[in-house]
């Protein structure tokens, strides 16, 4: 199967919305007061919030993401795609312009398609269509008495004797790698 036939199955599946269960309100009970419904956007679920577009635009364009690029690619990336997706969505949550929409909907596509170009065009592993038979079985013995004094066994011995406390979590240590 060609790289193009792949990508287009793909697409297939990812453009097509997940379903909703409508309600059937008798006549009777509807109310006259209600809001005129919204407009139902039918990519909307492959959007982000617009803020998220203006942080990629900031994360491009930062001293940091500068510096990625220069050391991954060997030069600047080009960063007005995801100032135009800012606007672009801004655009479109005020003013619900169709051709603003249009052009979030094709970048998004767009980038969907560079990100999972090398995984479709993968053709040294074979992808599974189900998970192995054995996937739940119970851990090895020997893997058991290896992980039997470590902070994990314990934690998780605590949670199966008290269930969970969500304020045992304040005096775990831990660290953050910036």
């Amino acid at each position: 199967m060609s790289d193009e036939k792949k990508w287009d199955e793909h697409l297939r599946k990812i453009q097509k919305p997940p379903e909703k269960k409508e309600e059937k309100v008798p006549e009777k009970q509807k109310d006259d007061s209600e809001k005129p419904e919204e407009r139902i956007w039918e990519g909307d679920w492959m959007l982000k919030p617009c803020y998220m577009y203006e942080e990629d635009y900031k994360d491009c364009t930062s001293v940091r993401g500068r510096f990625y690029q220069n050391f991954i690619y060997g030069e600047q990336l080009d960063c007005t795609q995801y100032k135009t997706d800012y606007l672009n969505c801004k655009k479109w949550k005020k003013n619900d312009d169709e051709a603003a929409y249009n052009n979030l909907i094709e970048s998004v596509k767009k980038r969907r398609m560079e990100r999972l170009k090398p995984h479709l065009a993968n053709d040294v592993w074979t992808k599974r269509g189900k998970p192995p038979a054995d996937w739940s079985e119970p851990l090895p013995e020997w893997m058991v008495k290896k992980n039997e004094g470590t902070f994990l066994a314990s934690k998780q011995k605590n949670i199966d004797i008290m269930g969970y406390d969500n304020n045992m979590d304040l005096y775990v240590p831990s660290c953050t790698i910036l």
